[in-house]
């Protein structure tokens, strides 16, 4: 299950985001989605009912393009909008890809660019430009489920998704669940040229210093990578990409597959190396 206020003005295009960020677990283990239940937190007498409406539209036609039928939900007046889904996925036990099975020898493919939350962020203080937002929203909004199928033909050995902790937090998670270290290479790490500018101005979520704070111990940053590429790779995610371990010699065929769907941001953005283990090394 998986709920958050909304990160875009729009309030169909927050339903969608919605439900895509809340299959994004299910996406990352090789699972499919089946069924899923609205859960809905609506300040009622300080919205209007349309608003709601739409949101929950914009829900329901991002389940209906991801084939998972909504089989009921729950509300509750509060004063603060939060919505998303508990969702219900099948997987079968020998295919499951697990965020704790990374081989060495492996490479790092990255489906989706990273810098949401310093956008996000600049639109709620009236600063983020349309077509920063506009992009930001079609990456948030787009499933991972073609991602997921494509892995799964590569033979992935583990996969996270880009939320919250950000991509160094998930990476780093991964990275110990598999006790093998990640060599990241920044400037391979796709991200929204807006996120450079924005962050330059100040426009940082809360969420952004907090990873750093918590994961900075875990990460042997290079003093040669720049302030702004830490900011992306710290800052928080939501409905963000896949971060996939997989054989080296399919990791050129998935980018290939990923690209050709459309995942034009997709990336092979490090390793994965014996040593050191449960670390992450940016250079």
């Amino acid at each position: 299950m998986d709920f958050f206020t909304p990160v875009v003005d729009d309030p169909h295009a927050y339903g969608a985001i919605a439900v895509a960020n809340s299959l994004s677990d299910i996406y990352a283990m090789g699972a499919k989605p089946l069924t899923a239940m609205n859960v809905v937190c609506f300040p009622k007498d300080k919205l209007d009912g349309s608003v709601l409406r739409e949101i929950l539209r914009g829900g329901l036609d991002k389940m209906i393009e991801a084939g998972v039928a909504l089989v009921g939900g729950h509300s509750v007046d509060d004063p603060e909008l939060k919505y998303g889904l508990s969702v219900t996925g099948v997987v079968d036990p020998k295919r499951l890809v697990t965020n704790g099975n990374a081989r060495v020898g492996d490479q790092l493919v990255l489906t989706k660019p990273l810098g949401t939350g310093i956008i996000s962020t600049a639109l709620k203080n009236g600063a983020a430009p349309q077509r920063a937002v506009e992009r930001i929203t079609k990456s948030m909004s787009t499933l991972n489920d073609k991602a997921s199928t494509f892995m799964l033909e590569a033979g992935a050995h583990s996969c996270t998704d880009i939320t919250g902790f950000a991509f160094l937090g998930h990476a780093l998670q991964m990275a110990q669940n598999s006790n093998v270290g990640f060599a990241v290479i920044a400037g391979a790490v796709p991200f929204f040229a807006e996120a450079r500018v924005l962050g330059d101005a100040g426009f940082l979520p809360g969420g952004l210093n907090g990873n750093r704070d918590y994961y900075s111990s875990h990460v042997q940053m290079a003093a040669s990578v720049p302030e702004y590429l830490q900011r992306v790779l710290f800052d928080p995610q939501t409905s963000g990409g896949l971060l996939i371990s997989v054989p080296a010699e399919k990791a050129d065929e998935l980018l290939d597959k990923l690209k050709a769907s459309g995942s034009d941001g997709a990336a092979i953005v490090g390793e994965v190396v014996r040593e050191p283990a449960g670390m992450i090394v940016v250079r």
